[in-house]
């Protein structure tokens, strides 16, 4: 068995990612090829990967490169999360520029004009790694952790589409910290399914697994006093100006805390507010279902955006040393050892073509749903009975992510302004070409293809 790891040398990603397989009994023996562009920050994962291999006594072998069309020969499973450039001068531009030109986005990462450009960056360079992975290892399953999630995994799958190409999103994980408690119950009492866009999911059902009960009117009941003074990047960026240390990191499992905020409904405004007019329950916070609808400008907990901006930049710099742990800190793995075993279990979130599985949604768009997991792979489960007022939401974006697609595969700067214009969050018109115009001149590098 051949696993690549792409964008390898991120050591946040390296590391979490050699743990988990490191953790699994049925990968033991498998090749694991590290693949980055940068040699230096590659070495340092490649060192620590074989050091922890010959201190454990582990059976398994690990090479690093950085020939992308090398380190696809033979590959099963390939499992990716690359960004380009400087991350956060670029997330920065993203966020800021279309400020300045009069539109309020609340985020500047998946949705609005900042998620836009940094769909057209990214999306450009993972239709190059692709175009390699169908030429090279066609019946590879390909894992995706790059954000915009929607728009990478929609503009693949219509470029490629036999391409065998999955997006992976932890937010999911947010029920299993707020639902136990807010319910006084196990989490492996609870079966619960959530559907939508990337980012933009809320959840459709939860039942007691021992008894079939339905528990949505519980939590209906319950959000208000339970999201109250829930913890948010608020409280985890005053945390860290006290004591100078964040522990706290990107994965599947949000942990638990009995700690109580001082900020009210801290992070989580929309969630109050879907609660209170959709009767939903959304998956994730402000700073990332905000960002695909025009009215979340009004909501949102300002503060909390910014202080988790702030929190991510300390997580992914903080100067501490990293280590591999053997345990299972996201979910990619446990898919991999279902389809090698055929074992059929319900995975909670993945990211596919929608083909029908969320009615009156275009069947080209990429859906978040539920999915069984066996030897025939990644199979979405069809969420009936979406909520209308939801599904409205929903549509909204869809023509977006069509644009944004376009625009990516034949390189058209036309495509990019429509995409602009489509999209809820934006309210003005006459300056979007010129704000266009110049995010191309700024990012030339990445985004100097599209005329």
């Amino acid at each position: 068995m051949k696993i690549v790891l792409v964008g390898a040398g991120s050591i946040q990603f390296g590391y979490g990612m050699l743990g988990d397989i490191f953790h699994s009994k049925m990968l033991k023996g498998s090749e694991v090829t590290l693949l980055d562009i940068n040699p230096h920050t590659l070495k340092k994962v490649l060192d620590s990967a074989q050091e922890f291999i010959a201190r454990h006594a582990l059976d398994f072998a690990v090479n690093a490169t950085t020939d992308r069309r090398s380190a696809f020969v033979n590959a099963d499973f390939i499992i990716s999360s690359i960004e380009v450039g400087n991350r956060f001068q670029l997330w920065d531009e993203d966020w800021k520029v279309p400020l300045q030109y009069g539109v309020h986005q609340v985020y500047g990462e998946n949705g609005g004009p900042g998620g836009i450009f940094h769909a057209l960056r990214i999306g450009k360079v993972i239709l190059e790694i692709m175009k390699d992975v169908m030429e090279i290892c066609p019946e590879a399953w390909v894992f995706n952790y790059s954000n915009p999630m929607t728009s990478i995994c929609t503009t693949v799958k219509r470029a490629y589409p036999k391409a065998k190409f999955v997006g992976m999103c932890h937010e999911i994980g947010w029920l299993g910290r707020w639902l136990p408690r807010m319910l006084g119950m196990r989490y492996e009492d609870l079966h619960f399914r959530a559907a939508g866009l990337n980012h933009f999911s809320c959840m459709l059902e939860l039942k007691d697994r021992r008894d079939g009960r339905d528990l949505y009117p519980e939590v209906l009941a319950k959000a208000e006093a339970f999201f109250e003074h829930e913890p948010g990047y608020s409280d985890l960026l005053d945390e860290y100006h006290r004591t100078g240390s964040l522990e706290a990191a990107e994965k599947f499992d949000k942990g638990q805390s009995d700690a109580v905020s001082k900020y009210e409904w801290a992070d989580r405004r929309l969630v109050q507010l879907m609660l209170k007019n959709y009767q939903l329950l959304p998956i994730t916070t402000d700073s990332h279902f905000g960002e695909y609808l025009g009215w979340a400008w009004d909501v949102v907990d300002h503060r909390g955006i910014l202080d988790f901006y702030d929190v991510y930049k300390v997580m992914l710099s903080q100067d501490s040393r990293p280590e591999i742990r053997m345990e299972t800190s996201e979910r990619v793995v446990p898919i991999i050892e279902g389809i090698l075993g055929d074992s059929g279990y319900e995975e909670d979130a993945v990211n596919v073509p929608n083909d029908g599985l969320i009615e009156d949604l275009p069947s080209w768009i990429v859906v978040e749903v539920p999915a069984i997991i066996n030897k025939h792979g990644v199979n979405g489960i069809k969420m009936p009975h979406v909520p209308k007022g939801y599904l409205a939401l929903l549509r909204s974006y869809t023509g977006v992510y069509d644009l944004t697609a376009e625009a990516i595969i034949q390189g058209k700067k036309s495509y990019v302004i429509q995409a602009m214009l489509a999209n809820p969050v934006v309210h003005q018109a006459s300056q979007i070409e010129a704000m266009v115009d110049r995010m191309i001149d700024q990012q030339r590098k990445w985004l100097g293809y599209l005329s």
